[in-house]
């Protein structure tokens, strides 16, 4: 058998998720024995103080067997997240404006904040 011949039979189906600078490749692929199994694979772009970039890769392998207890357990945690936090994304590497509304909050809060020279000076010596 030719190598291009067992890359094609080894791949079935494919999905992509691309997620900022994280992609995740969802793959169904076949055993020697012809039986199916799924590879989740997080490919995350790295990139040098020179420009150069690279990836980091994490590969998880699912099998039949397990499939049903790790959809109820990704769905538990899932439900979970979202109830307990909502769907807003709240991390400021996810809020594209996250600097706008740091700055702005900073000048709001310096605004709030009495200067120096609105005090009282005070001289320790006539108490």
């Amino acid at each position: 058998m030719r190598e291009n011949d067992i890359l094609e039979k080894e791949e079935i189906f494919s999905k992509v998720l691309r997620a900022g600078r994280r992609t995740y490749f969802f793959d169904v692929r076949a055993t020697k024995a012809d039986d199916y199994y799924i590879t989740i694979t997080e490919s995350k772009k790295f990139t040098e103080e020179d420009g150069s970039f690279h990836f980091k890769k994490h590969k998880i392998y699912l099998y039949k067997e397990d499939f049903a207890s790790f959809s109820e357990i990704l769905n538990d945690m899932t439900s979970y997240v979202l109830n307990h936090k909502g769907e807003e994304v709240i991390s400021e590497r996810h809020q594209k404006d996250f600097k706008k509304e740091y700055l702005l909050e900073k000048v709001e809060m310096e605004e709030a904040i009495p200067s120096i020279s609105s005090f009282t000076d005070i001289n320790f010596d006539d108490i």
